[in-house]
């Protein structure tokens, strides 16, 4: 099995720590295969890729059986970017704390390997979104959590003008809006007050984000749905965000938001649960009075 390997490498000190993930790889019988860029951060860091190791510049070059991504969730992210629409599953390894999508420990990461060599786990197919309009882009014009429209610094509040499925919604006032996948209503959209999706949902969620209007509250609306916007912003130039990629527009053509065509497959390993991440992140269950567990 060829396993590709893709992180951030920040701070350098996890350099060591990745060093020795792939050394059980290559214990376990798999074949490590290191993205370029993160090999030569992990080289000026003191501590190359050791022999037998594979380097990829893409996935496709990889010839990968799956992606693990190393990190957090930005660390993730990256690699759903980096995997475009290659059919390669994709794991998270955290070297933090636990995070939505990079949701495996790093005490559990034996397990987690020998599953992969195992091929004892299944596959998720999470839904991406694709943004039209925006060419500072390019090709990587897809995202998994959402797609971003914010205001730019200290500038006064801009104004969106949504239509959704060709017909007028709401010209929202704010500093921006967020469009976000089920997988996304955990992230951003969350923080302002948006809900809770379950991933395998066939929806959207617009969330505006500290709206001029107090009645202008978060909007779930099917999946295949298309989100036309236009936007006005006083400073004449806005942000525009990909999950963590970002550009800077000016008075530009509508910006068109829709479900992508293709999917990303995020690996479920065995005792791995959407349920169960909510709970160990937002403490449900917790009784904060006593910091007894409860049902």
């Amino acid at each position: 099995m060829r396993i590709g390997i893709l992180g951030r490498l920040y701070p350098a000190s996890a350099a060591a720590t990745i060093n020795g993930i792939m050394a059980r790889m290559a214990t376990a019988g798999a074949t490590p295969v290191v993205e370029q860029g993160l090999a030569r951060r992990m080289a000026e860091g003191g501590h190359p890729v050791g022999p037998g190791t594979g380097l990829m510049h893409t996935a496709a070059d990889g010839r990968l059986d799956v992606l693990v991504s190393l990190g957090g969730d930005g660390s993730f992210l990256d690699s759903v970017d980096f995997i475009g629409r290659a059919p390669v599953p994709m794991l998270g390894i955290n070297l933090g704390r636990l995070g939505y999508l990079s949701n495996t420990r790093l005490e559990d990461v034996d397990n987690a390997i020998q599953a992969l060599v195992d091929r004892r786990f299944t596959t998720e197919e999470r839904a991406l979104l694709t943004l039209q309009g925006c060419p500072g882009f390019d090709a990587h014009d897809t995202a998994l959590n959402e797609v971003t429209i914010h205001k730019r610094d200290g500038a006064a509040m801009i104004s969106v003008h949504a239509h959704l499925d060709g017909r007028f919604l709401n010209t929202y006032w704010a500093d921006g809006l967020i469009i976000s996948t089920p997988t996304g209503s955990t992230a951003y959209s969350l923080s302002c007050g948006g809900p809770i999706l379950a991933p395998n949902c066939d929806a959207m969620v617009i969330t505006p984000i500290a709206p001029h209007n107090l009645n202008v509250r978060p909007l779930v609306v099917p999946g295949k749905s298309t989100l036309t916007l236009n936007v006005d912003a006083r400073s004449e130039k806005y942000l525009v965000n990909l999950d963590s990629r970002s550009v800077v527009m000016d008075h530009a053509p509508a910006l068109h938001v829709r479900r992508a065509q293709h999917t990303v497959k995020l690996v479920q390993l065995e005792g791995q649960d959407f349920l169960d991440t909510l709970r160990n992140k937002l403490s449900w269950g917790l009784d904060v009075r006593s910091g007894m567990g409860g049902r």
